[in-house]
C-alpha cells in the first residue's frame, strides 16, 4: 500500500523508508497534531462540517445561542481570502456547472408558477455553491482530505452506532418511523438511511485501504464503521435505501463475476438478511407499487413528466412542484397535502425543465468522472495501491447510492451531491499536489511507497 512516510537518506544516497507516518495509522495524537498545523480557514471549514453533520447545538441547547454553521462558513471564507498564499486547485469544471445550474434556478424562479415561493427558497441551493467553493479551494492535500473524511466519519459513526443499537434493542423489528438522525438534513428516516449508505461505502474502502496497516482498536473501529452503517440502513425501514444497499453489496463483493465462493457468500448473506428482516419489512417490498405510498409516488412521477412536457424550457418554477400540483392535480392526492416529487430527476425536470435537468445530469456525470480521473492519475504515477485509489472507489459508490435512493425521495438540495463533488475535487487536487512534489524531487516511489528524499521543501 502506498502511504506518505518519512525517509532518512543513507550515506550512499539511497532511499531508506523508515516507519509509516503515524497520521496514517490514525493515532489520535498524530491526527490532532496535523490538524493544528492547518490554516485558520481549514479549521473553520472543519468546524462547519462537524456542526453540519452532528448538530451539537441541538444535542446541547446551552451552546445554541448563535448560528454556528453560518459563522463558521463566514470565517472560513474570510480566512481563505486573507491567506497570503493558496495551493493550486485541480481543474474539474464542477464550479462552472454549479453556477450554470444556479443561473437556471434564477431564470426559473423569475417565471415560476408562484415566483415568491421560489425566491424564498434560494438559499436551499446557493449555500451549497459556497460550501463547494470553500471545501474545494481550502483543502488541496492528501492529509487535508483525510482530516475531512475523519470528521465526517466520526459524525456519521455516532449516527450509525445509535442506529445499529436502536435496531438491535428493538429485536430487529420493523417500525413505520424507522430511525431518526440528529435534527437537520438527516433527521428523517429516509435521509438518515442515505447518509448511512454514503458512510458505508467510504468507510468500507477506508477499511480495505488500511486493514493491513493498523492494529488493535483502530482496526476494529475501521471495521465497525461499515457494519453499523449497514445495520442502520436495514433498521431505517427505507425501501429505496435498502435496495441501494443490496446493489452496493453486489458491486463491491461480486463485481459482476461469480465464483463458487462468491455464490456461497451471497447465499449466506441472503439467508441471514431474509431471516433477520421482519415480516412487515418483507411485505413492504412485496407490496411495492401497490401500497398507498407507492401509488402516490407514481402519481407524482406521472404528473411530473406532464409538467416537463408542458413547460420544457425552465419548468414550472424552482421549488414550484408542490403549489403547481396542488392547483392542477389535486384530484390525484392520496394524502391531505401534496409533497415533492420523490424522485431527483422528476423534481429537477418539473421545476427547472429539460435545460435544468440536462445540467443536473452533467453534475451527476462529474460526480463519477472526477474520482475516476483521480484514480487513473494515481495509477499513471505508479501509485496503484495508494489509499486514495481505494477512497475514490468508495466515494463513487457512495454517490451511486445517492442516485439510486434518489429515485424514491426528493433530495436534490440536500448535502450529498455537493459535498461529494467537493470531496472529489479535493481528492483530485491532492493527487496533483503529489504529482508536483514527485516532479520536484520531494518524494520518490520505492517498494510501491511514497518516500521523502530529503531534498526539496518538506
Amino acid at each position: 500500500m502506498v502511504q506518505s512516510v518519512n525517509a532518512e537518506p543513507r550515506s550512499n544516497g539511497d532511499i531508506k523508508p523508515s516507519s509509516f507516518d503515524p497520521f496514517f495509522e490514525f493515532y489520535p495524537g498524530s491526527v490532532w497534531a496535523e490538524f493544528k498545523k492547518q490554516s485558520f480557514a481549514f479549521w473553520m471549514l472543519s468546524f462547519y462540517i462537524l456542526f453540519e453533520y452532528l448538530r451539537p447545538q441541538s444535542l446541547f441547547p446551552v451552546i445554541d445561542f448563535i448560528p454556528w454553521m453560518q459563522v463558521f462558513l463566514m470565517l472560513a471564507a474570510v480566512g481563505y481570502f486573507l491567506q497570503p498564499s493558496r495551493q493550486p486547485v485541480a481543474s474539474t469544471g464542477a464550479l462552472i456547472w454549479l453556477l450554470v445550474f444556479f443561473a437556471i434556478i434564477l431564470i426559473s424562479s423569475q417565471q415560476a408558477f408562484v415566483p415568491q415561493y421560489a425566491w424564498d427558497r434560494l438559499d436551499a441551493y446557493y449555500l451549497w455553491v459556497l460550501i463547494f467553493f470553500l471545501i474545494s479551494r481550502i483543502a488541496t492535500t492528501e492529509k487535508q482530505l483525510m482530516i475531512l473524511l475523519i470528521i465526517i466519519a466520526l459524525a456519521s459513526a455516532k449516527m450509525s452506532i445509535y442506529g445499529a443499537k436502536s435496531w438491535m434493542m428493538r429485536g430487529f423489528s420493523f417500525t413505520s418511523w424507522g430511525l431518526k438522525g440528529p435534527p437537520g438534513f438527516f433527521e428523517n428516516s429516509g435521509e438518515f438511511a442515505i447518509q448511512m449508505l454514503v458512510f458505508f461505502c467510504f468507510s468500507l474502502y477506508l477499511y480495505f485501504a488500511f486493514k493491513d496497516r493498523v492494529t488493535g482498536w483502530r482496526k476494529w473501529a475501521l471495521l465497525a464503521a461499515p457494519i453499523t452503517a449497514g445495520m442502520s440502513v436495514m433498521g431505517a425501514s427505507s425501501r429505496g435505501s435498502q435496495l441501494a444497499l443490496f446493489v452496493l453489496l453486489y458491486l463491491i463483493f461480486l463485481h459482476g463475476k461469480v465464483s463458487i465462493r462468491d455464490l456461497a457468500l451471497a447465499g449466506v448473506l441472503g439467508f441471514v438478511t431474509y431471516n433477520i428482516l421482519p415480516a412487515e419489512q418483507l411485505e413492504r417490498f412485496q407490496s411495492m407499487g401497490e401500497d398507498k405510498s407507492s401509488m402516490q409516488r407514481m402519481m407524482y412521477w406521472e404528473h411530473g413528466w406532464e409538467m416537463m412536457q408542458e413547460h420544457p424550457t425552465f419548468g414550472v418554477g424552482y421549488f414550484n412542484f408542490i403549489p403547481y400540483y396542488d392547483v392542477h392535480y389535486s384530484y390525484d392526492l392520496l394524502f391531505p397535502e401534496p409533497e415533492l416529487a420523490h424522485n431527483i430527476f422528476i423534481q429537477v425536470g418539473a421545476d427547472l425543465g429539460f435545460i435544468g435537468l440536462g445540467v443536473y445530469l452533467i453534475l451527476i456525470w462529474l460526480g463519477f468522472s472526477i474520482p475516476r480521473k483521480a484514480r487513473k492519475r494515481l495509477i499513471a504515477l505508479g501509485l496503484d495501491d495508494d489509499w486514495r485509489v481505494y477512497i475514490s472507489k468508495g466515494l463513487a459508490l457512495g454517490f451511486l447510492a445517492f442516485v439510486i435512493a434518489g429515485q424514491f425521495v426528493s433530495i436534490v438540495y440536500y448535502p450529498w451531491m455537493y459535498i461529494h463533488l467537493a470531496l472529489s475535487c479535493v481528492l483530485l487536487s491532492s493527487v496533483e499536489t503529489t504529482r508536483r512534489e514527485l516532479d520536484a524531487g520531494q518524494w520518490q516511489i520505492a517498494d510501491q511507497r511514497l518516500v521523502r528524499t530529503g531534498s526539496g521543501k518538506p
